[in-house]
């Protein structure tokens, strides 16, 4: 989305504004001028996991590098900066160090936060209500709207969000695996449903005995498997019983974790968005007659805007001391 000159994020702000989205498969970087005319976008790498943690630190650096080296006239005075990144919370050893450290080296305010947040700015606004983000995870998030929430410890709720093994239902690589998990049924006779799927599978890795090397020691599994979601979803367009029922089955798992993250004390607005929603109505659908069995006064809207537009308003936010920290979720 191009914005115009003069856009009100912007206006009254002494410097632009940079927002970054990174996640599991890839990252982006945007800056919004303070002189207004088009925001610059730059794409980066995906964020790796190895031992010692998240590769989040380091892309981010890399990345507001390049935007420098780039764009130095839009970048030369900056009102502030917000990060959305997946695995803060859990996989980066001290974000409010981080988001301390990054303020000092860019001398601007800087806030960081789990990518959940921006997907709820991005989506909602300083509205109340629920948002579920399906993309390479999964990931549920909630807030009872800014007005209401000012100065809140509590505000933010989330549900999932624990990466691919242990969680991330409805998320890329959720489907991916179970795509995977039912083509290698089929490949062992168990169950011939994951036909279709198996010859996928074999399109893009080749013989199934070769998989586990290739998933099992990859730093990127998380968005590998990701990857291969798009292929469920391609053989279900197909009208493949097995890959239709996967993937009306992440449409409910995210229909869940959105009204689990809800509750009764927020505003029932909910959002699904991410680029799995890219799927189509096989599981925007089976989102919504999930939310309707359970809660039948619950709204599903469209999102507003993507994360990284919800990385720009965190910016903003951040630049004009409106919206405070919160440990689990904002760091800043």
């Amino acid at each position: 989305m191009i914005r115009a000159v003069g856009d009100p994020r912007v206006r009254g702000l002494a410097g632009s504004l940079v927002g970054l989205d990174l996640g599991g498969s890839g990252s982006r970087l945007a800056v919004l001028p303070t002189a207004g005319g088009p925001r610059r976008v730059l794409d980066g790498p995906r964020v790796e996991v190895h031992a010692g943690g998240s590769s989040a630190p380091q892309v981010i650096r890399e990345m507001l590098s390049h935007a420098m080296t780039s764009w130095p006239e839009e970048t030369s005075r900056l009102a502030g900066v917000g990060i959305g990144a997946s695995g803060l919370a859990s996989l980066v050893r001290d974000p409010h160090e981080l988001a301390v450290q990054l303020s000092a080296e860019l001398g601007t305010p800087t806030a960081i936060a789990i990518d959940a947040v921006t997907a709820h700015l991005g989506a909602l606004g300083e509205a109340g209500g629920a948002v579920v983000a399906l993309g390479t995870g999964a990931i549920a998030i909630s807030h009872p709207g800014m007005a209401e929430a000012a100065g809140g410890d509590h505000a933010w709720r989330r549900v999932d969000g624990w990466g691919h093994l242990l969680g991330d239902r409805g998320g890329g690589a959720w489907l991916g695996r179970r795509g995977l998990e039912a083509a290698m049924r089929a490949y062992d006779g168990v169950d011939h449903g994951g036909h279709a799927l198996l010859v996928a599978g074999r399109e893009r890795f080749g013989a199934p005995e070769s998989w586990p090397a290739q998933l099992y020691t990859r730093q990127d599994r998380a968005g590998v498997l990701a990857e291969f979601a798009a292929a469920v979803v391609g053989v279900a367009g197909r009208g493949d019983e097995t890959a239709c029922v996967l993937v009306r089955d992440a449409g409910r798992e995210a229909a869940k974790s959105g009204l689990a993250a809800l509750g009764e004390d927020r505003p029932a607005n909910l959002v699904l968005t991410g680029g799995l929603v890219g799927a189509g109505p096989l599981l925007s659908d089976a989102f919504a007659e999930e939310v309707a069995r359970q809660r039948g006064d619950v709204s599903i809207g469209e999102a507003l805007g993507d994360p990284l537009e919800g990385s720009l308003s965190l910016a903003r936010l951040r630049a004009r001391d409106a919206l405070g920290p919160q440990e689990g979720f904002i760091w800043s």
